[in-house]
């Protein structure tokens, strides 16, 4: 059974765990739900901005949106999204001996709200640092970060320096090559990310943010990523 790298007390460590064991039911999959958004990667980067810390690229065609950079990078989707939502996509960490080629960062924000524009999360200049967006509202999930050694999530709350950790873990991490079919679920107080199946975090907020931006977010690596969807869920039966 996985470990978390800090200590929450029993009840934290125990939500922790039972967020990583195996589960039998099919999650969001279950409820009835429209697609109301999606990208297949076929005609550019119409649909997202791009924020680059220290160049690279960011190109989208043939059904691949490919990101290979030096340093941070974030690719927001430009339509706001309303919860409840699943939103899924394929992400591929590529290794294959290129100069961004580090096996490292596949990381979201979701339901993102700049404080300082509130009603326009694109009006605020941004320019890909992490540090920048600590005045985000926002969920943050960093899977395989710091060189491929933790995996963790993040509540923002818009101020500087502050960045309020949810979960901590180990593992799961990146495998070179390997999909990673990422779920996430917006439901009201629940904050669900999903990859191949398998629960890696599950987290009821009683302050729930309920709509906003997505972005994929990385830092030196280089990603391909597939499949974008997101899809309206019907609400929950009493």
């Amino acid at each position: 059974m996985p470990t978390t790298r800090r200590a929450f007390g029993a009840l934290a460590a125990g939500a922790a765990l039972a967020a990583l064991a195996p589960t039998a039911t099919a999650h969001a999959a279950t409820r009835r739900r429209s697609l109301i958004a999606h990208d297949d990667f076929c005609h550019g980067l119409g649909q997202w901005a791009t924020e680059l810390q220290g160049g690279g690229t960011v190109t989208a065609s043939r059904g691949t949106l490919e990101i290979d950079v030096p340093s941070g990078a974030t690719v927001w989707f430009r339509q706001r999204l309303e919860g409840p939502y699943l939103l899924e996509y394929t992400a591929i960490p590529v290794s294959e001996g290129g100069v961004n080629d580090r096996v490292s960062d596949l990381n979201n924000f979701w339901n993102a709200t700049d404080v300082r524009s509130p009603h326009d999360l694109f009006a605020t200049p941004r320019g890909g640092a992490l540090d920048e967006y600590d005045h985000l509202t926002t969920y943050y999930a960093g899977y395989g970060a710091n060189h491929n050694t933790t995996t963790r999530l993040r509540r923002y709350v818009g101020e500087p320096g502050v960045r309020p950790l949810v979960f901590d873990y180990t593992e799961p991490l990146l495998v070179p090559g390997e999909p990673n079919r990422v779920r996430i679920v917006s439901d009201g107080s629940t904050v669900q990310w999903w990859n191949n199946g398998r629960l890696v975090f599950d987290h009821t907020d009683p302050q729930p943010y309920t709509s906003g931006h997505f972005a994929f977010r990385t830092v030196w690596s280089h990603f391909r990523i597939s499949g974008f969807r997101v899809w309206r869920l019907t609400p929950k039966q009493p």
